[in-house]
């Protein structure tokens, strides 16, 4: 089986686009990027409450402490969010207006919280419709690694940022691609 695809800028705006003329744009848009900018696996997303995200101010944090219960390997960890996901999401709760500390951060048409497989099945119909082949769930944690990876962020704070505990797992997720090798020979 092959890797889930790394998006490309012109193919996040082409995502981006699709959402925009969509029902409920605000929070595709807010789920799609906060995968993309934090690098968080499907199943910490579906897991979210307001209380993980939202400051007691309605501010949005800048770090989330994921539980171990809400991490894949069971192993508690923080995500650290960029001011661009904090804009995003501060955007996406002023639209959905007062919830409650405990109710789940996204929620479905049926204003349920999503589960893991539902929303896999989610970006999988999401990226299909607009356009991307190959692109999964897992995606927008590719792209999140690879992207930092050709900023040049090292291994280790890479393995940290997505949770792994091998530098080995993280080198799996890093897609290298020929802007990267010009990129890494110009420094010659």
């Amino acid at each position: 089986m092959s890797q889930a695809k790394t998006l490309t800028p012109a193919e996040l705006e082409q995502v981006l686009g699709y959402i925009a003329g969509r029902s409920f744009a605000l929070r595709n848009k807010a789920l799609l990027l906060t995968g993309f900018w934090s690098g968080m696996r499907v199943g910490e997303i579906a897991s979210l409450r307001v209380a993980d995200v939202v400051n007691t101010d309605g501010s949005i944090r800048a770090e989330i402490r994921l539980s171990a219960e809400q991490t894949k390997g069971r192993h508690p960890r923080t995500v650290f969010l960029p001011e661009k996901l904090r804009l995003q999401l501060q955007q996406y709760m002023a639209a959905r207006g007062a919830t409650r500390p405990e109710h789940p951060l996204f929620v479905t048409a049926g204003r349920r919280a999503f589960s893991a497989n539902v929303l896999t099945q989610h970006f999988f119909w999401l990226f299909k419709r607009a356009g991307i082949a190959g692109a999964s769930s897992h995606t927008m944690r590719r792209s999140f690694i690879t992207n930092l990876a050709a900023k040049g962020i090292g291994v280790r704070v890479l393995a940290s940022l997505a949770g792994h505990r091998s530098i080995a797992v993280t080198q799996k997720y890093i897609d290298v691609n020929d802007d990267m090798k010009r990129n890494a020979v110009e420094l010659i």
